[in-house]
């Protein structure tokens, strides 16, 4: 990493020790937020139930309860699991593909704009999630500690 820091002309060189100190650490950054973004949303439909969800998927999915339990434990449980480095490339693929769906099956109707309930906040973090499966765990993951990935 500070390799390629070191080629970069910065603006701001006198910034250089403050990147290369903390570049190490921006992929987990990335990994941890990409999961940690979504847990509450899981959380919320594993503890205070899937009517809603079971609303949104009976248009597009049947059948749509037990689509609405794998969605919490998507969303729960896996983007936990991400955050934490733990089955990494796994929970990314399952946030990949749920996020693939929501975006393109089921808000791309709403248009592109997130504010419209459109598909660019799952569509980004269905981008996210491919990246971290190609990549996995990385460094400071719990997958580099047991020295094991999927």
């Amino acid at each position: 990493m500070a390799d390629e820091t070191a080629a970069t002309r910065l603006v701001f060189p006198g910034l250089r020790g403050f990147y290369d100190s903390l570049s190490p650490y921006s992929y987990a950054f990335m990994r941890f937020c990409t999961g940690a973004i979504m847990v509450p949303h899981g959380f919320q439909k594993l503890f205070l139930g899937t009517a809603p969800v079971k609303q949104m998927i009976a248009f597009h999915l049947a059948p749509p309860e037990a689509w609405a339990y794998l969605v919490a434990v998507n969303e729960g449980i896996l983007t936990l699991f991400l955050a934490l480095g733990l089955f990494t490339r796994f929970a990314a693929a399952g946030l990949a593909i749920e996020m693939f769906v929501i975006a393109f099956f089921i808000q791309s109707v709403n248009g592109y704009f997130w504010t419209q309930k459109g598909s660019e906040y799952p569509l980004l973090l269905m981008l996210l999630a491919i990246a971290i499966f190609f990549r996995g765990g990385g460094k400071y993951s719990i997958d580099h500690l047991i020295g094991k990935e999927l």
